[in-house]
């Protein structure tokens, strides 16, 4: 019994730290490259909306998160300035091609 307990212990810390690492990568990748054509911003602090860089758009929105659209560089460091505690890029279409019509 003690084996299956940890065991599954060791996976859920796994799976947990795979998690973190992923997101981790994709808040990086948000604030060191221009590749997505918008970010979500998650737990905006008050005033973000006033803080947004000129010319981003707010194309959504949720509880806790934020999407916003820009064609300026720089968007990810602009929305960590205007008060977004974590910036993810949207709008990535991925490692796989889009289909052609």
């Amino acid at each position: 019994m003690t084996t299956r307990r940890t065991t599954t212990r060791r996976t859920v810390l796994t799976l947990f730290a795979v998690f973190i690492g992923w997101v981790a990568v994709l808040a990086s990748v948000t604030l060191v490259s221009d590749a997505a054509p918008g970010a979500w911003a998650f737990f905006p602090r008050a005033g973000f909306y006033a803080a947004l860089p000129d010319g981003a758009a707010v194309v959504g929105q949720g509880p806790f998160w934020v999407t916003i659209r820009s064609d300026a560089p720089g968007l990810g460091g602009d929305l960590y300035a205007a008060g977004a505690r974590l910036v993810l890029p949207a709008g990535l279409t991925g490692c796989l091609p889009l289909p052609s019509v």
